[in-house]
């Protein structure tokens, strides 16, 4: 059994003087295993290495893989195969094999490195995929005689596909703004990866919105017969069990079906609410949607920072000159009060007895000094005098934030209805708008127009948050149309308009 330290120098070849030697080496050995080759000598792992400079001398590779062999990661035994004479046979000749210790080394190293690759994505394939196992585990809990060979693969193929996404989900919701590469790229590069981020956001959402319901309602259906699937999955890898008494037996079939059923429960989770918390799709589409405002914020800085560059010296030589023109000492010394900052700090409320008479613009060397607690030079915060304040009760300041949260989204609602009726309207015909039907109407004529490659061409696309479907078809260059709004008359070019809600109603 390795101990502590042996598990620790199984390691040490990543960080020894010679760890590219010793990398190139055991790439040989990991090369070997993937091909089922159980043993090597030290002359083919001369010539199979990949080594980044001159082949090294044998010498080298013998010593490398004496040091290997010491720190666990290899085996070596004797190689008296090739023996011929007596001499041959007192020379040391090892063949050489990855130890247990070494196969989880490299185990770790390989997932280590494919971790860091990887690179965070939106599966909608694999969404597509999981429909079509439910659909097809569906259809074999129907048949009256079960193959459970089928459904034994139908299962380990959607825990495989579910378990990806999950992975990739959680990759990307952990960062996909970028905004610090984004921050270090040019202009082109950052416009680029904008329209390409919002193009594949939109396609995934959109594709998450219709398939999310579907899979949905297909566990639902499965969740009455899903058990007594799972038990027979669970009774046939039980088969592979070592022999053992019934109680063994048992015990390895309930392991399994146990497993089975929080996998069931992870993926239930994940497109069906469980009373406590939204289902992880919809935490997965809101994420997506914050990605966009983040990217923006992000281009907002890198043009912030690329139009405004300050320059120190020109803003003090503009300060000089206000300077110059100040009349007298005293808008002088305001000018450097204001411009420097050097505003009294009596608000640090220390001497609460002596500062509540001295005014704010009273020098420094004119106030009193300031006596500070100990405890705030030792810990950096004084304690509190007397009792802790008292709890307030915001009971009636949440009720009413909800009233007013409740009556914003009634507002939007109804406005999403008046405007998202699904067949083509003229601007001309829409009528008096409301002002949240016309913030609505706005926002979603902002977004079109965002498409439109010429003032003549038709722009169709959905919006941000993957809820409505939008398609304008400008009509005659002479043609006008106004709307009335409570703050005015909002006037333009005439376009047909149609506005289809995503979501069944």
């Amino acid at each position: 059994m390795p101990t502590v330290h042996d598990s620790a120098d199984l390691f040490r070849h990543v960080s020894a003087d010679k760890a590219a030697f010793y990398r190139c080496i055991m790439d040989v050995f990991a090369a070997a295993k993937r091909q089922y080759r159980l043993q090597l000598r030290p002359d083919e792992v001369l010539h199979d290495a990949r080594w980044p400079g001159p082949p090294p001398r044998i010498e080298e590779v013998n010593a490398a893989l004496a040091q290997l062999s010491t720190w666990g990661n290899l085996e070596s035994q004797p190689d008296t195969s090739r023996v011929s004479t007596l001499s041959d046979f007192y020379r040391a000749r090892f063949l050489y094999r990855l130890s247990q210790g070494g196969e989880a080394v490299e185990s770790a190293l390989e997932v280590f490195a494919r971790t860091l690759q990887r690179r965070a994505e939106l599966q909608t394939v694999a969404l597509e995929d999981i429909a079509n196992r439910l659909l097809a585990l569906q259809r074999l809990a129907q048949d009256a005689d079960r193959d459970v060979a089928k459904i034994h693969e139908t299962l380990r193929d959607l825990v495989r596909v579910f378990e990806g996404l999950a992975e990739n989900a959680q990759a990307f919701m952990a960062g996909v703004a970028r905004s610090i590469e984004l921050q270090q790229a040019e202009a082109a590069t950052v416009a680029n990866y904008k329209r390409r981020l919002i193009d594949y956001l939109e396609r995934f959402m959109g594709d998450l919105i219709r398939r999310s319901d579907t899979i949905a309602k297909l566990i639902l259906e499965l969740s009455l017969d899903v058990d007594p699937l799972l038990f027979l999955v669970a009774e046939r890898q039980a088969r592979d069990t070592a022999p053992g008494d019934e109680q063994q037996i048992a015990e390895s079939v309930t392991l399994h079906a146990n497993a089975w059923r929080e996998r069931w429960t992870g993926l239930r989770g994940w497109f069906l609410s469980n009373g406590h918390e939204p289902p992880q799709a919809e935490l997965l589409r809101a994420r997506a949607r914050s990605a966009i405002p983040q990217l923006l914020g992000a281009i907002a800085t890198i043009n912030e920072r690329r139009g405004g560059r300050s320059d120190r010296s020109a803003d003090f030589r503009i300060l000089a000159t206000w300077f110059a023109d100040c009349h007298d000492d005293g808008e002088a010394h305001r000018l450097a009060r204001a411009g420097f900052a050097l505003n009294p700090a009596r608000h640090f409320s220390m001497n609460t007895d002596q500062d509540t008479e001295l005014p704010a613009s009273t020098p420094w060397a004119d106030a009193p000094p300031l006596i500070i607690h100990p405890r705030l030079r030792e810990y950096g915060e004084a304690a509190p005098r007397g009792p802790l304040a008292r709890v307030r009760d915001r009971a009636s300041e949440r009720n009413l934030l909800a009233l007013q949260i409740a009556e914003e989204s009634r507002q939007v609602e109804a406005a999403r209805e008046r405007l998202a009726t699904g067949r083509p309207t003229r601007l001309s015909e829409l009528g008096a708008l409301d002002e949240h039907a016309f913030g609505l109407f706005l926002n979603l004529l902002g977004e079109a127009l965002s498409d439109q490659l010429g003032p003549d061409g038709e722009t169709e696309r959905q919006t941000g948050d993957g809820l409505l479907h939008i398609r304008l078809q400008p009509l005659a260059a002479d043609s006008h149309a106004q709307i009335h709004t409570p703050d005015g008359i909002f006037g333009g070019r005439d376009y047909l308009l149609t506005i289809t809600s995503t979501q069944p109603i």
